[in-house]
């Protein structure tokens, strides 16, 4: 049961990295889009297809532009804040009863 444990909680936090990673290249992207990006510069084309299938999911179910503001990438912010509490915290938890 210990090495099941210590794979949950190393599990539970690459999660936690990469979801925090993903989080930041939408902070970024998001900055970008506030200029207007050179779309063919290496790091924007990064940034967009990283970013741009989850965004596009998110306005085709509900469209977040507000006065012309995009308020998807604040969405999805939300979302991955939400996903690093509940699934790290879960896996963290399931791994901590294990060594009980």
């Amino acid at each position: 049961m210990f090495v099941l444990s210590t794979l949950l909680t190393s599990l539970a936090q690459v999660v936690d990295v990469a979801l925090e990673l993903y989080m930041w290249v939408v902070i970024a992207r998001a900055v970008i889009s506030w200029v207007n990006p050179d779309p063919y510069n290496p790091i924007v084309r990064f940034l967009c297809q990283l970013t741009d299938p989850v965004l596009y999911r998110l306005n085709r179910m509900v469209p977040m532009i507000v006065g012309g503001i995009d308020l998807s990438p604040i969405v999805l912010i939300l979302l991955v804040q939400f996903l690093r509490s509940f699934l790290v915290r879960t896996l963290m938890h399931f791994a901590a009863l294990l060594l009980r």
